[in-house]
Protein backbone atom coordinates (compact mmCIF):
# COMPACT_ATOMS: atom_id res chain seq x y z
CA UNK A 1 0.00 0.00 0.00
CA UNK A 2 1.14 3.53 -0.81
CA UNK A 3 -0.01 5.92 1.90
CA UNK A 4 -0.01 9.71 1.86
CA UNK A 5 -0.13 11.18 5.37
CA UNK A 6 -1.17 14.81 5.63
CA UNK A 7 0.65 15.72 8.82
CA UNK A 8 2.39 12.73 10.31
CA UNK A 9 4.86 14.27 12.74
CA UNK A 10 2.74 14.52 15.90
CA UNK A 11 0.28 12.40 17.91
CA UNK A 12 -2.39 10.82 15.66
CA UNK A 13 -0.50 11.38 12.43
CA UNK A 14 2.71 9.98 13.84
CA UNK A 15 0.93 6.90 15.17
CA UNK A 16 -0.61 6.27 11.75
CA UNK A 17 2.78 6.65 10.05
CA UNK A 18 4.51 4.27 12.46
CA UNK A 19 1.73 1.70 12.09
CA UNK A 20 1.93 1.90 8.29
CA UNK A 21 5.71 1.54 8.29
CA UNK A 22 5.32 -1.47 10.57
CA UNK A 23 3.19 -3.08 7.87
CA UNK A 24 5.80 -2.43 5.23
CA UNK A 25 3.77 0.25 3.45
CA UNK A 26 5.36 3.00 1.37
CA UNK A 27 4.64 6.22 3.24
CA UNK A 28 4.83 9.83 2.10
CA UNK A 29 4.48 12.53 4.75
CA UNK A 30 3.33 16.01 3.76
CA UNK A 31 3.91 18.55 6.55
CA UNK A 32 5.00 22.09 7.34
CA UNK A 33 8.44 21.14 8.59
CA UNK A 34 7.91 22.30 12.17
CA UNK A 35 8.79 18.87 13.57
CA UNK A 36 11.03 16.13 12.19
CA UNK A 37 9.29 13.42 10.21
CA UNK A 38 9.72 9.77 11.25
CA UNK A 39 12.52 7.92 9.53
CA UNK A 40 11.78 5.71 6.56
CA UNK A 41 9.27 8.01 4.84
CA UNK A 42 9.33 10.21 1.75
CA UNK A 43 8.88 13.84 2.78
CA UNK A 44 7.00 16.66 1.07
CA UNK A 45 6.72 20.14 2.55
CA UNK A 46 3.97 22.71 2.36
CA UNK A 47 1.59 24.87 4.36
CA UNK A 48 -2.05 24.16 3.60
CA UNK A 49 -3.07 27.62 4.79
CA UNK A 50 -0.75 29.57 2.47
CA UNK A 51 -0.93 30.47 -1.20
CA UNK A 52 0.66 27.70 -3.24
CA UNK A 53 1.09 25.64 -0.07
CA UNK A 54 -0.04 22.42 -1.75
CA UNK A 55 2.38 22.68 -4.67
CA UNK A 56 4.41 19.61 -3.70
CA UNK A 57 1.23 17.52 -3.81
CA UNK A 58 0.72 18.42 -7.45
CA UNK A 59 2.00 15.06 -8.67
CA UNK A 60 2.14 11.51 -7.39
CA UNK A 61 -0.34 8.70 -6.79
CA UNK A 62 -1.29 6.85 -3.62
CA UNK A 63 -3.67 4.09 -2.61
CA UNK A 64 -4.91 6.08 0.36
CA UNK A 65 -4.53 9.38 2.18
CA UNK A 66 -5.08 10.00 5.89
CA UNK A 67 -5.88 13.56 6.91
CA UNK A 68 -6.00 14.76 10.55
CA UNK A 69 -6.64 18.45 9.81
CA UNK A 70 -8.70 20.25 12.46
CA UNK A 71 -8.61 23.78 11.06
CA UNK A 72 -10.55 25.45 8.26
CA UNK A 73 -12.56 22.97 6.14
CA UNK A 74 -11.57 24.94 3.06
CA UNK A 75 -8.05 23.49 3.42
CA UNK A 76 -9.50 19.96 3.37
CA UNK A 77 -11.59 20.83 0.34
CA UNK A 78 -8.52 22.11 -1.53
CA UNK A 79 -6.56 18.94 -0.71
CA UNK A 80 -9.40 16.64 -1.74
CA UNK A 81 -9.87 18.42 -5.07
CA UNK A 82 -6.14 18.37 -5.79
CA UNK A 83 -5.82 14.64 -5.03
CA UNK A 84 -8.92 13.62 -6.95
CA UNK A 85 -8.04 10.90 -9.46
CA UNK A 86 -4.66 10.22 -7.85
CA UNK A 87 -5.75 8.73 -4.50
CA UNK A 88 -7.90 5.66 -4.09
CA UNK A 89 -9.31 6.29 -0.62
CA UNK A 90 -9.53 9.37 1.61
CA UNK A 91 -9.65 8.85 5.41
CA UNK A 92 -10.46 11.97 7.39
CA UNK A 93 -9.94 11.95 11.15
CA UNK A 94 -13.07 13.68 12.31
CA UNK A 95 -14.60 13.90 15.78
CA UNK A 96 -17.66 12.85 17.74
CA UNK A 97 -18.03 16.58 18.33
CA UNK A 98 -19.86 16.74 15.00
CA UNK A 99 -23.01 15.43 16.72
CA UNK A 100 -25.40 18.07 17.95
CA UNK A 101 -25.09 18.67 21.68
CA UNK A 102 -26.21 17.12 23.88
CA UNK A 103 -25.75 13.72 22.27
CA UNK A 104 -27.91 11.08 23.89
CA UNK A 105 -26.25 8.10 25.57
CA UNK A 106 -25.87 5.29 23.06
CA UNK A 107 -25.91 7.56 20.02
CA UNK A 108 -24.67 5.86 16.85
CA UNK A 109 -23.40 7.27 13.56
CA UNK A 110 -26.92 8.06 12.35
CA UNK A 111 -27.42 10.69 15.06
CA UNK A 112 -28.03 14.35 14.14
CA UNK A 113 -24.94 16.40 13.30
CA UNK A 114 -24.11 20.10 13.34
CA UNK A 115 -24.23 22.20 10.21
CA UNK A 116 -21.01 22.73 8.32
CA UNK A 117 -19.65 23.86 4.99
CA UNK A 118 -16.65 22.67 2.95
CA UNK A 119 -15.78 26.29 2.30
CA UNK A 120 -15.77 27.46 5.92
CA UNK A 121 -12.66 29.36 6.95
CA UNK A 122 -10.83 29.70 10.25
CA UNK A 123 -13.83 31.29 11.95
CA UNK A 124 -15.63 27.93 12.19
CA UNK A 125 -15.69 26.40 15.66
CA UNK A 126 -14.25 22.93 16.19
CA UNK A 127 -17.47 20.96 15.68
CA UNK A 128 -18.47 22.89 12.57
CA UNK A 129 -14.92 22.69 11.20
CA UNK A 130 -14.82 18.91 11.54
CA UNK A 131 -18.23 18.54 9.93
CA UNK A 132 -17.16 20.84 7.12
CA UNK A 133 -14.07 18.68 6.62
CA UNK A 134 -16.26 15.59 6.29
CA UNK A 135 -18.44 17.29 3.70
CA UNK A 136 -15.38 18.48 1.79
CA UNK A 137 -14.01 14.95 1.44
CA UNK A 138 -17.41 13.41 0.69
CA UNK A 139 -18.05 15.91 -2.11
CA UNK A 140 -15.01 14.65 -4.00
CA UNK A 141 -14.55 11.01 -2.94
CA UNK A 142 -18.13 9.92 -2.28
CA UNK A 143 -18.28 6.38 -0.86
CA UNK A 144 -14.46 6.27 -0.92
CA UNK A 145 -14.45 8.79 1.93
CA UNK A 146 -13.97 7.43 5.45
CA UNK A 147 -14.73 9.48 8.56
CA UNK A 148 -13.10 8.32 11.79
CA UNK A 149 -15.19 10.16 14.39
CA UNK A 150 -12.79 9.95 17.29
CA UNK A 151 -13.63 10.67 20.89
CA UNK A 152 -11.06 11.12 23.65
CA UNK A 153 -7.64 10.06 22.28
CA UNK A 154 -4.79 9.16 24.64
CA UNK A 155 -1.52 7.24 24.47
CA UNK A 156 2.11 7.87 23.50
CA UNK A 157 2.78 11.13 21.61
CA UNK A 158 -0.22 12.85 23.19
CA UNK A 159 0.21 16.60 22.71
CA UNK A 160 -2.88 17.77 24.60
CA UNK A 161 -1.56 16.79 28.02
CA UNK A 162 -4.50 14.94 29.57
CA UNK A 163 -3.00 11.56 30.47
CA UNK A 164 0.50 13.05 30.87
CA UNK A 165 -0.85 15.45 33.50
CA UNK A 166 -2.29 12.61 35.56
CA UNK A 167 0.91 10.61 35.27
CA UNK A 168 3.06 13.56 36.34
CA UNK A 169 0.75 14.43 39.22
CA UNK A 170 0.59 10.90 40.57
CA UNK A 171 4.33 10.42 40.12
CA UNK A 172 4.88 13.33 42.54
CA UNK A 173 3.13 11.27 45.20
CA UNK A 174 1.30 12.37 48.32
CA UNK A 175 -2.46 12.73 48.63
CA UNK A 176 -4.02 13.11 45.17
CA UNK A 177 -7.49 14.48 44.54
CA UNK A 178 -9.26 11.67 42.67
CA UNK A 179 -12.60 12.72 41.15
CA UNK A 180 -15.35 10.21 41.77
CA UNK A 181 -17.22 8.09 41.46
CA UNK A 182 -14.36 5.62 41.49
CA UNK A 183 -16.32 3.16 39.32
CA UNK A 184 -17.30 5.83 36.76
CA UNK A 185 -17.02 4.16 33.30
CA UNK A 186 -14.77 5.84 30.72
CA UNK A 187 -14.69 5.72 26.94
CA UNK A 188 -11.54 6.64 24.99
CA UNK A 189 -9.25 5.32 22.27
CA UNK A 190 -5.55 4.50 22.42
CA UNK A 191 -4.01 6.34 19.48
CA UNK A 192 -2.26 3.16 18.30
CA UNK A 193 -5.52 1.20 18.24
CA UNK A 194 -7.06 4.06 16.32
CA UNK A 195 -4.20 4.04 13.80
CA UNK A 196 -4.45 0.28 13.29
CA UNK A 197 -8.19 0.47 12.64
CA UNK A 198 -7.83 3.34 10.16
CA UNK A 199 -5.23 1.43 8.14
CA UNK A 200 -7.34 -1.73 8.16
CA UNK A 201 -10.34 0.32 7.07
CA UNK A 202 -8.67 2.00 4.09
CA UNK A 203 -7.14 -1.30 3.02
CA UNK A 204 -10.62 -2.87 3.12
CA UNK A 205 -12.21 0.09 1.33
CA UNK A 206 -14.58 1.11 4.11
CA UNK A 207 -16.46 4.37 3.71
CA UNK A 208 -18.77 6.57 5.72
CA UNK A 209 -18.72 7.56 9.40
CA UNK A 210 -17.50 5.40 12.28
CA UNK A 211 -17.46 6.31 15.96
CA UNK A 212 -13.92 5.50 16.96
CA UNK A 213 -13.56 5.03 20.69
CA UNK A 214 -13.50 2.07 23.03
CA UNK A 215 -16.75 0.43 24.11
CA UNK A 216 -18.47 2.27 26.97
CA UNK A 217 -17.01 1.08 30.24
CA UNK A 218 -13.77 -0.17 28.67
CA UNK A 219 -12.23 1.09 31.90
CA UNK A 220 -13.19 3.25 34.88
CA UNK A 221 -11.79 6.38 36.47
CA UNK A 222 -10.53 4.22 39.32
CA UNK A 223 -8.78 1.74 37.04
CA UNK A 224 -7.18 4.58 35.06
CA UNK A 225 -5.70 6.35 38.08
CA UNK A 226 -4.68 3.09 39.72
CA UNK A 227 -2.86 2.18 36.50
CA UNK A 228 -1.06 5.55 36.72
CA UNK A 229 0.01 4.70 40.27
CA UNK A 230 1.28 1.28 39.20
CA UNK A 231 3.10 2.56 36.12
CA UNK A 232 4.93 5.33 37.97
CA UNK A 233 5.70 3.24 41.05
CA UNK A 234 4.34 6.11 43.12
CA UNK A 235 3.33 6.07 46.79
CA UNK A 236 0.45 8.40 45.93
CA UNK A 237 -2.75 8.09 47.94
CA UNK A 238 -5.83 8.51 45.77
CA UNK A 239 -8.40 10.48 47.75
CA UNK A 240 -11.74 9.78 46.07
CA UNK A 241 -13.91 12.86 46.21
CA UNK A 242 -17.60 13.36 45.53
CA UNK A 243 -18.26 15.21 42.25
CA UNK A 244 -20.49 17.77 43.97
CA UNK A 245 -17.68 18.91 46.29
CA UNK A 246 -15.40 19.34 43.30
CA UNK A 247 -17.95 21.29 41.28
CA UNK A 248 -18.94 23.46 44.25
CA UNK A 249 -15.29 24.47 44.58
CA UNK A 250 -15.39 25.82 41.02
CA UNK A 251 -13.08 23.16 39.57
CA UNK A 252 -13.68 22.58 35.86
CA UNK A 253 -14.08 18.99 34.67
CA UNK A 254 -12.15 17.91 31.56
CA UNK A 255 -9.71 20.84 31.71
CA UNK A 256 -8.63 21.21 35.34
CA UNK A 257 -9.25 17.52 35.99
CA UNK A 258 -8.46 16.02 32.57
CA UNK A 259 -10.47 13.10 31.17
CA UNK A 260 -12.97 13.22 34.06
CA UNK A 261 -16.56 14.35 33.64
CA UNK A 262 -19.27 14.07 36.29
CA UNK A 263 -22.42 12.16 35.31
CA UNK A 264 -24.67 14.32 33.16
CA UNK A 265 -25.21 15.52 29.59
CA UNK A 266 -21.55 16.09 28.71
CA UNK A 267 -20.58 12.75 30.26
CA UNK A 268 -23.24 10.96 28.18
CA UNK A 269 -22.00 12.74 25.07
CA UNK A 270 -18.33 11.84 25.48
CA UNK A 271 -18.30 8.58 27.43
CA UNK A 272 -21.43 6.70 26.34
CA UNK A 273 -21.35 6.60 22.54
CA UNK A 274 -22.28 3.57 20.45
CA UNK A 275 -19.27 1.98 18.73
CA UNK A 276 -20.81 -1.27 17.51
CA UNK A 277 -20.14 -0.35 13.87
CA UNK A 278 -16.38 0.02 14.45
CA UNK A 279 -16.23 -3.10 16.62
CA UNK A 280 -17.95 -5.09 13.89
CA UNK A 281 -15.25 -3.99 11.43
CA UNK A 282 -12.32 -5.05 13.62
CA UNK A 283 -11.67 -2.32 16.19
CA UNK A 284 -9.64 -3.78 19.05
CA UNK A 285 -8.83 -1.83 22.21
CA UNK A 286 -5.87 -2.73 24.43
CA UNK A 287 -6.13 -2.75 28.24
CA UNK A 288 -5.87 0.60 30.02
CA UNK A 289 -2.80 -0.58 31.93
CA UNK A 290 -0.88 -1.00 28.68
CA UNK A 291 -1.86 2.45 27.42
CA UNK A 292 -0.85 4.08 30.70
CA UNK A 293 2.44 2.20 31.07
CA UNK A 294 3.51 2.91 27.49
CA UNK A 295 2.63 6.59 27.82
CA UNK A 296 4.72 6.80 31.01
CA UNK A 297 7.67 5.12 29.28
CA UNK A 298 7.40 7.62 26.43
CA UNK A 299 7.27 10.55 28.87
CA UNK A 300 10.33 9.31 30.73
CA UNK A 301 12.24 8.97 27.46
CA UNK A 302 11.46 12.65 26.83
CA UNK A 303 12.71 13.63 30.26
CA UNK A 304 9.17 14.13 31.54
CA UNK A 305 8.36 17.13 29.33
CA UNK A 306 5.47 16.25 27.02
CA UNK A 307 4.89 18.22 23.80
CA UNK A 308 1.95 20.63 23.81
CA UNK A 309 -0.14 21.99 20.98
CA UNK A 310 0.08 25.75 20.96
CA UNK A 311 -3.56 26.08 19.90
CA UNK A 312 -4.92 24.20 22.93
CA UNK A 313 -5.09 25.54 26.49
CA UNK A 314 -3.03 23.96 29.24
CA UNK A 315 -4.79 21.37 31.37
CA UNK A 316 -4.45 20.44 35.03
CA UNK A 317 -5.43 21.47 38.52
CA UNK A 318 -3.63 24.22 40.44
CA UNK A 319 -1.79 22.62 43.40
CA UNK A 320 -3.20 25.20 45.81
CA UNK A 321 -6.76 24.43 44.74
CA UNK A 322 -6.10 20.73 45.15
CA UNK A 323 -4.59 21.28 48.60
CA UNK A 324 -7.61 23.27 49.75
CA UNK A 325 -10.02 20.57 48.60
CA UNK A 326 -7.96 17.84 50.23
CA UNK A 327 -7.73 19.82 53.43
CA UNK A 328 -11.47 20.11 53.96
Amino acid sequence: MRLLMLGGTAFVGRAVVEAALGRGWDVTVFHRGRHPAPGGVAVLHGDRTGAGGLAELGSGEWDAVVDTWSGAPSAVAASARLLDGRVGHYAYVSSRSVYTYPAAAGLDEDGPVVEGSPEDGDAADYARAKRGGELAVEAVFGDRALFARAGLIIGPYENIGRLPWWLDRIARGGRVLAPGPRDLPLQYIDVRDMAAWILDAVESGLGGPYNLVSPPGHTTMGALLEACTAATGSDAELVWTDPRRILDAGVQPWTELPIWLPPGELYDTLHRGDVSRALATGLRCRPVGETVADTWSWLRALGGEAPRRADRPAVGLDPEVEAKLLGR
